[in-house]
Order: structure tokens, then C-alpha cells, then sequence
């Protein structure tokens, strides 16, 4: 935590995050569109993506101030290439943050880190224009008191929610959360502590039962938990979080290995640093995934050993920790050769090849804005969106406080923005998550000839 020791607090902001995914440098692949931090259990785009849609956190005083879904035209042959077509408010602010789809892609999924509400959007009805199909408001009732909804990743049939905190003195201490994709609570499995292993191993000094995100490596029956913070951190003024020493002991330290098919944790990994994201590998003989630790800014490689034991390595440094550059969302490549990492602070994008994930290297950096967050990209590397909030009082302040959605083309050797929206002068909010959508994933056709109306978008943001 020393880290943060005398950073003016209008300069900083930890981070929490999501996804990006690039290539081999010149490689070919099959032409397809979609997030490669997806579930491997969920549709995919093939061709390119028609829409971005970007789960959005409301400004007190800025349009009508609500979270809002803001979908934006990213088909290059479309009328309204680069605008954005549709804005779906939700009602009040509630920390909007992240979201996830359905396995059938049907339903987009978007969670709120401070009202526990969960918010169901139909997208494949017309995926230009999302409706509000349901919203779940016994989150915490229903699981026991989990609080927090963040990461919600598909199964089959079923949605798994990652909770950051819990209704009794909202630390850490948490669990997962398994719905239906109807919106029907089936179970909850709480994080492995000191006090109550549940049958895992620890392999350290730590079992901490904080989490944060969750992937699956089904070809090896497991499931990837990493940790963060409880909501009486993430909803703390950052710079008044940096003064109280209690708070900042308050940060997850580990990763938890799970039986996927049981849900039953089986070891306990020591990560020091608050591990956020986790990335898969998509290849069928790479037993590997990853991570970044955003207070010590390594990459983390959770690997399975000769032996056949599941083991954790620290086997990178992201750029220097002593400048925090605080890594937020990672992405791996649909081959496994390259790894984005966006470090917050410094507003970058850095690449690494991940030829050897015992060693990787970085190759690549580029300055996306004053601070950046999100990023994803398509299933072929040659699109990269990205995005820059973190949390609403986390985000950096004054004239530094960006709020944009960025497209990039990556021609190989570098990065090469296409377009960018503000999000501020369009009184949208701040712009956090993005998930993909496409006419082609529901058998239709995109209308090329039909230009969607933007009219009042660009004034009101509703």
C-alpha cells in the first residue's frame, strides 16, 4: 500500500476493470468480431460487430443524470458510423460498472455496485435499440446478503455474478452468486476464509474471502476467482481512502481455484495486490490464465504444472510500480500470443507478448488518454474500443477527468484511432463497460439503407 504514500489524490484512481484482446503482430485469422474475454460457453460474432454498447455511470447534474445503456454505431459501412443511435436510461444512479451477456446473447446483463440492482436488457430484439427487459431487485435478499454485483459471466443456462461485498459491515468478505438467465436465483458459494476453507487448500498466508472476477477453463474442469475491495472502499472519496490506513489494508490479496462443474474451491493462491481481471487461454494445450495486481502492478500467471497442480507466478512487472501506474483491464488474444494491459494513472495501453507466459515482454505502449480504463477488442485484433471511468469517486478530477469512448484500428505495428466520442459534451455520463453486438448473431440483416435517427442524442444524452 505504500504506493500510494504522497500521490495527491487528484492524480490518482485504482482501478477495476475488464477486457481487451490483440494478436500476433501480421497474423491471420479467421474474420470474426467479439470480446476474447468472453465465456467460452457464449455465441460469437462472425464479421463485423454493428454495435458497442457501453453499460454508462450517470453524472449528478450532466442530462437527466441516470445510468443509462449508450449504444454506438462501429460498423464502418453504416450511415451513422462512429455516432451514438440509442441511449437507454435506467433510473438514478447506481454505480453502473460491469456487464455481461447471456449464453444465447439474448440478454445483456449490467449490475450496480451500489444499489445491488441488476439490469436485464433485451438486445436481440432490434440490437440497434436495447429495451429494458428486467430488473432484479432482491439481490442481496436472495443470496444471503451479497453485495456488490460485478462480474456477470455466462454458463450454460446460467449467469454467474461476482459479489464484491457483503450487507454486515461491507468488507470483503463475499461470495458468487448463480442465477438463471430468466432472472431466477438458484444458489450462492461463498468465498474460502480462514475461518471456513470450505475443503480448499491454502497454499499461503492468505484466505482472504475477497473476490472480484471469475473465468472458466472447462476443457480442465476449472473455475479462476480473483479479489478486490468491499463497498465501504469502493464507494469511498479515493483521496480520503488514501489517508485512512484501515481502509487501505482493506484490499484482496488472492485468487481462488474452483471444481467448475461442483463449484466447490479447491486452493487458495496467494496474489498479493488486489488481482483484478482474469484472462483464459483460448488454445486447447495451454492450461494457462492470467491476471494484474493493481496496487503492484505485476502480471500473475496461474498455470498448471507438469505434475498436474495448479500453480501462481508473478512473471512480469507493468510498467514502474513506484510511478503507479495502476493496471486496470487486460485482454489476451484469440491465440494466446499477446496480452493488452491499460494502466489507469498513466492513461496507457501496453502490449506484451505472451509467446512465453512464463516470460512475457513488453512490446508496445501508447497513450489512449489522461486515464483510461476499459478496452475490447475483436476476436481478429484489428478493432480496439476503449473507455475511462473507474468508479464515480475514483475517477480523476478537473480537466483530467476524461470521459470518452475511443476506436482504434491495430495495423500491426501500432495503434490508429478511427474515432472518439465525449461522453462529457454529449451529457452521457462516464463511460464504462462495452460489450459487442451484431445483427448477424439473430439471423438478420443489417439495414445499410436505413439510417437510425441520433436527433436529441447529441444535446440531452437520452
Amino acid at each position: 500500500m505504500r504506493l500510494f504514500k504522497n500521490k495527491p489524490a487528484k492524480s490518482i484512481a485504482l482501478a477495476s476493470v475488464l477486457a481487451i484482446g490483440t494478436t500476433l503482430f501480421g497474423a491471420t485469422l479467421p474474420l470474426q468480431a467479439d470480446e476474447t474475454c468472453q465465456s467460452p460457453y457464449m455465441a460469437k460474432i462472425v464479421g463485423q460487430e454493428d454495435f458497442v454498447y457501453v453499460w454508462t455511470l450517470g453524472i449528478e447534474g450532466m442530462g437527466d443524470g441516470q445510468d443509462k445503456l449508450v449504444t454506438v454505431d462501429v460498423n464502418p459501412k453504416s450511415a451513422n458510423y462512429g455516432k451514438v443511435v440509442d441511449s437507454l436510461s435506467v433510473g438514478g444512479r447506481n454505480e453502473a460498472h460491469h456487464s455481461g451477456f447471456t449464453d444465447d446473447r439474448h440478454y445483456l446483463w449490467a449490475g450496480g455496485l451500489d444499489t445491488n440492482k441488476l439490469f436485464i436488457f433485451d438486445v436481440h430484439t432490434d440490437p440497434a435499440k436495447p429495451k429494458l427487459h428486467k430488473v432484479v431487485t432482491d439481490f442481496v435478499e436472495k443470496s444471503g446478503g451479497v453485495v456488490g454485483p460485478h462480474t456477470t459471466y455466462a454458463l450454460p443456462g446460467r449467469i454467474m455474478i461476482t459479489g464484491l461485498s457483503n450487507n454486515k459491515d461491507h468488507g470483503g468478505r463475499t461470495a458468487l452468486v448463480e442465477y438463471t438467465n430468466e432472472g431466477e436465483y438458484i444458489a450462492t458459494h461463498w468465498m474460502p476464509t480462514d475461518q471456513n476453507l470450505r475443503g480448499a487448500e491454502k497454499s499461503g498466508k492468505y484466505a482472504d474471502g475477497y473476490n472480484y472476477d471469475v473465468r472458466v477453463l472447462p476443457r480442465r474442469n476449472i473455475m479462476l476467482t480473483s479479489s478486490f475491495t468491499g463497498w465501504s472502499n469502493y464507494m469511498m472519496d479515493f483521496g480520503k481512502m488514501l489517508q485512512d490506513k484501515e481502509a487501505m489494508k482493506r484490499f484482496g490479496n488472492t485468487v481462488v481455484l474452483w471444481d467448475l462443474h461442483s463449484k466447490i474451491p479447491k486452493k487458495v493462491f496467494d496474489v498479493p495486490g488486489a488481482p483484478l481481471e482474469i484472462r483464459c487461454a483460448w488454445q486447447p494445450d495451454h492450461n494457462w490464465c492470467v491476471t494484474t495486481t493493481a496496487l503492484t502492478s505485476k502480471i500473475w500467471l496461474i498455470y498448471e504444472d507438469q505434475q498436474g497442480e495448479w500453480q501462481a507466478e508473478a512473471v512480469a512487472d507493468v510498467g514502474d510500480a513506484s510511478k503507479v501506474p495502476l493496471p486496470v483491464d487486460i485482454s489476451i488474444s484469440s491465440d494466446d500470443s499477446r496480452l493488452w494491459v491499460n494502466t489507469f494513472m498513466d492513461g496507457k495501453t501496453r502490449l506484451f507478448d505472451m509467446t512465453n507466459p512464463h516470460k512475457p515482454k513488453q512490446v508496445y505502449e501508447k497513450v489512449i488518454g489522461r486515464q483510461v480504463n476499459m478496452a475490447s477488442s475483436s476476436w481478429d485484433s484489428t478493432r480496439i474500443y476503449y473507455t475511462s471511468s473507474l468508479l464515480a469517486n475514483w475517477d480523476k478530477k478537473g480537466e483530467d477527468n476524461e470521459q470518452y469512448f475511443k476506436s482504434y484500428v491495430w495495423n500491426g505495428e501500432q495503434l490508429v484511432e478511427k474515432f472518439a466520442i465525449d461522453f462529457k459534451a454529449l451529457k452521457l455520463g462516464r463511460a464504462h463497460q462495452m460489450r459487442f453486438g451484431a445483427y448477424s448473431l439473430y439471423g438478420q440483416v443489417r439495414p445499410e439503407d436505413r439510417q437510425i435517427s441520433v436527433a436529441g442524442l447529441d444535446n440531452t444524452g437520452k
